[in-house]
């Protein structure tokens, strides 16, 4: 089961974070966390990684709505996107929002994954424009 979409850029990985808090604060995500996977794991493990930024992403009025049809839910927000170097290349990946729908299996939570999806699809497809 795949659980990601992802575009893969040919620009380096500021610019690429850059575009990306762009392209979703465009279709309504505000930025909750940011965690700089890189220099976590220098700091605690003297470990040398690739750049590599997880941000939390939240669209306010569709975290309502599935907070709404289900409490739990939270365990699955904030939307995580990854920003990472692949090579030469930048990837960023959100994690699909079917996903919500196919943990829980709540029906309820079908429109707010599908909303959920065309909005990281469009932030998705801006930055590969």
């Amino acid at each position: 089961m795949s659980y990601d979409r992802t575009v893969r850029l040919d620009a380096d990985f500021d610019t690429a974070v850059t575009a990306a808090r762009k392209a979703l604060a465009d279709q309504g995500f505000g930025i909750l966390t940011e965690i700089d996977v890189k220099a976590t794991l220098k700091a605690k493990l003297g470990h040398d990684m690739e750049d590599y930024l997880i941000l939390g992403a939240c669209n306010p009025p569709l975290a309502h709505q599935a907070l709404e049809a289900d409490r739990s839910i939270g365990l699955l927000l904030p939307c995580n996107v990854v920003v990472r170097r692949d090579g030469d290349t930048t990837l960023v990946q959100a994690l699909d929002p079917g996903t919500m729908v196919t943990l829980t299996g709540l029906p309820a939570l079908e429109p707010v994954a599908s909303d959920a999806t065309a909005r990281l699809d469009a932030a998705l497809s801006a930055l590969s424009a």
